[in-house]
């Protein structure tokens, strides 16, 4: 069997920027066992598989250990991939996934994604986050991460964070942010407990952070970036129940998989 198989750089201008995705273009889904294990071969942050479906497209995440139910850099690389390889037509992609309608259009910063909003709760700090980081945040809130707030931009640009720690959480993974001399905001994540020690840019955890410092600085569009090695610029807006997340993407890779 023969596949097609694109690597695109999301949240990026150019090639070794951003996060780099896998994308794999499919007529019917492959067996469960077989896309974890070329989302394992390909050893990046997440492979996205995407089917055709009567709405658009259904699309699924893996992780190289784990099947994950939202992502937004892989869903921005695969809307890549369907509007500039597949030369779809139409101006809005609709993907069916297990986190619902996602959409993504083309817009001036690249490409929107349109994805629910994930407002997280406050909540008490879990032992394990300060002592990975080596200090307590001024907050912490909840959804399907953890979100530490902290008051030191410094901090959160340079800390090296226990993973192991962190992969004990019960949560999907760890997002730290703070505000910034910059931008609005900046933020870091990590998600070791599914093979990921640090994402370069995890589109999906704008879906919590967005709303969270719309509330903090009273606007509902904001400019981030996250802020790790590769890093990434990210741009949100805030509307009611759905978050937009804009940013540019760069092919870097495409080719066929033999299996």
């Amino acid at each position: 069997m023969k596949l097609e198989l694109y690597q695109v750089d999301a949240f990026a201008s150019q090639a070794f920027t951003g996060n780099p995705a896998a994308v794999c273009p499919l007529d019917t889904w492959l067996p469960d066992t077989v896309m974890q294990s070329i989302a394992a071969e390909n050893n990046l942050s997440e492979t996205a598989f995407f089917v055709p479906s009567k709405a658009g497209f259904h699309i699924r995440w893996f992780t190289p250990t784990a099947e994950v139910n939202l992502c937004g850099h892989a869903t921005l690389a695969a809307a890549h991939v369907i509007f500039e390889e597949l030369h779809f037509s139409m101006p809005e992609i609709h993907f069916t996934s297990k986190s619902g309608s996602l959409f993504v259009s083309k817009n001036s910063y690249g490409l929107q994604l349109n994805f629910p909003n994930q407002q997280a709760s406050p909540c008490a700090t879990p032992e394990i986050i300060t002592s990975a980081f080596g200090q307590a945040p001024e907050l912490c809130l909840s959804n399907i991460n953890y979100i530490a707030v902290f008051n030191d931009e410094a901090f959160v640009k340079t800390v090296t964070p226990d993973f192991d720690l962190l992969a004990t959480l019960d949560l999907q993974g760890m997002v730290i942010t703070s505000r910034s001399n910059d931008y609005d905001f900046i933020s870091r994540c990590f998600a070791p407990k599914y093979g990921i020690n640090e994402d370069p840019v995890t589109g999906s955890s704008f879906t919590e952070l967005a709303p969270y410092w719309s509330q903090q600085l009273g606007k509902k569009r904001l400019n981030a970036k996250q802020v790790s090695k590769r890093g990434g610029e990210v741009h949100c807006e805030l509307q009611g129940d759905r978050v937009f997340i804009s940013g540019q993407s760069t092919l870097y890779l495409k080719g066929t998989i033999f299996i």
